[in-house]
């Protein structure tokens, strides 16, 4: 576009997020299906968390980046989902220029720390399983906060690049996404200058924050399973696998949605299969991961029977006193 035709072009102040639709009969639906993920989410990883602090047989590694990535699915599910359900509820789906690069900054941040993070965790399960001895020396508590820090600051750092590209795209109409939230490659499509850079930038930090990561994890859990398999009796194969088979089903749930909308191709459709299985890691993940990691973690199950009796004698305690 030449400078002529920019200056007769109107620069773009707000735009609309139009989610799955513009169908009213369905806000209410929306809004009460989103805030009952949104609250179950929050509740879930909360509990995660202090079910960490307060029981000293989880202060391991495992338990500390467990900790750190209900953290982080806390920050992930609000940066995008009380935006959707303000749109939802009074039915505004506009979103100021600030507003829309501030949720795209911490969407790309959060979504390469959890990248990062997964394959921490992986690398721990692999030291646990396949060098039980080392293990201890290995991965001492300043090597986890390391780790643990690497992969925050790594996230941050990864996308603040793309974000200040993108900022600096100029954007005169459409004003109109075709997504819940906001995304590089919708945000690139509506630019009116040249997004060559903008794109080839964005598919390249989409790499680094993803490939190695996913490289890393697929290598540990190879590992993984090739010294599961030698060990000789089943229960001992069972009692092995069962210390890293609730990573791996986030991992495969993670990597699989990513994969699935990056991989189908785009299309005109109001809800196109890209949106909805940008739902299962944007949205369905965070709600999942303290489902699985509490439903299917013995360990889990034992700090959650030890706080609840210690909150019922408590409870008797306290009732004893008042008869008193």
């Amino acid at each position: 576009m030449t400078k002529q035709e920019w200056k007769n072009k109107t620069v773009v102040t707000k735009f609309i997020l139009l989610g799955f639709g513009n169908g009213p009969e369905l806000d209410s639906l929306l809004f009460l299906m989103f805030l009952s993920i949104y609250i179950v989410t929050i509740t879930g990883n909360i509990f995660i968390i202090v079910l960490m602090v307060a029981n000293r047989h989880l202060h391991t590694p495992m338990y500390f980046f467990l900790g750190n990535l209900a953290c982080l699915e806390i920050c992930y599910s609000s940066n995008i989902l009380p935006r959707m359900l303000i749109s939802y509820l009074g039915r505004d789906r506009s979103i100021s220029v600030s507003g829309r690069f501030t949720q795209y900054y911490f969407f790309g941040c959060l979504a390469a720390a959890e990248c990062y993070l997964l394959a921490v965790m992986s690398y721990d399960r692999y030291l646990a399983v396949c060098k039980p001895l080392h293990y201890p020396s290995h991965m001492n508590g300043k090597l986890c906060l390391q780790l643990g820090a690497a992969s925050w600051i790594g996230g941050f750092l990864a996308n603040s690049v793309l974000t200040f590209l993108i900022s600096n795209l100029d954007f005169c109409g459409p004003n109109e996404i075709s997504h819940f939230f906001c995304d590089s490659l919708p945000m690139i499509k509506l630019s009116c200058s040249d997004s060559h850079v903008a794109g080839l930038v964005t598919s390249v930090v989409a790499g680094l924050c993803s490939l190695p990561p996913f490289l890393l994890t697929f290598s540990s859990y190879l590992y993984i399973i090739i010294t599961v398999m030698r060990i000789p009796s089943a229960t001992g194969r069972k009692k092995a696998f069962s210390t890293c088979s609730s990573h791996l089903i986030v991992v495969i749930l993670f990597y699989w949605s990513i994969v699935t909308v990056y991989v189908l191709p785009h299309h005109d459709a109001q809800v196109s299969p890209n949106k909805v299985f940008s739902v299962f890691y944007t949205i369905l993940t965070p709600l999942v991961n303290p489902l699985i990691y509490s439903l299917r973690n013995k360990e889990v199950k034992e700090a959650l029977q030890k706080q609840t009796n210690k909150l019922l004698a408590l409870r008797e305690l306290l009732s004893v006193k008042k008869r008193r």
